[in-house]
């Protein structure tokens, strides 16, 4: 797993980064882009990583044990349990429309129309491809 690609934690952000951490590890075990068995890395080359407290790191780890999500084993690593639960493509694909709706939603109340909204939402398809993915060419 690539995390300079993958995960980041914001310092402006409120949540914990402990919790930032954990939601996007959530999020992308759901996703099946994490897969059973996937090693996560360790501790501290996470936390040298990503340039927090290798603690923070730890407790994030902690907390997804306790979610049955991953298991630590010594000499052997964090990996995804073979338990995880996978999103299914319609569970995923609610929880895409229940994001869109909030940005248009907020994006209408900054008066944006429905073609500065779209203008948008290409531009940041266009220059911010996804992890293992190459930039769509016209």
């Amino acid at each position: 797993m690539d995390t300079d690609a993958v995960l980041h934690v914001s310092t402006s952000d409120p949540t914990p980064p402990y919790e930032q951490l954990r939601r996007q590890l959530v999020d992308l075990i759901g996703a099946g882009r994490l897969d059973r068995g996937q090693r996560l890395p360790p501790v501290r080359q996470l936390a040298s990583d990503l340039g927090l407290a290798v603690g923070t790191v730890a407790r994030t780890y902690r907390e997804l044990e306790a979610e049955g999500l991953v298991v630590t084993r010594r000499g052997g690593g964090t990996r995804v349990s073979d338990d995880a639960p996978h999103r299914s493509t319609s569970a995923l694909a609610g929880e895409l429309q229940d994001l869109v709706t909030g940005l248009v939603r907020q994006a209408r109340r900054l008066g944006a129309s429905d073609e500065q909204i779209r203008a948008a939402l290409e531009t940041v398809l266009e220059t911010s491809p996804a992890p293992g993915r190459t930039r769509r060419k016209d």
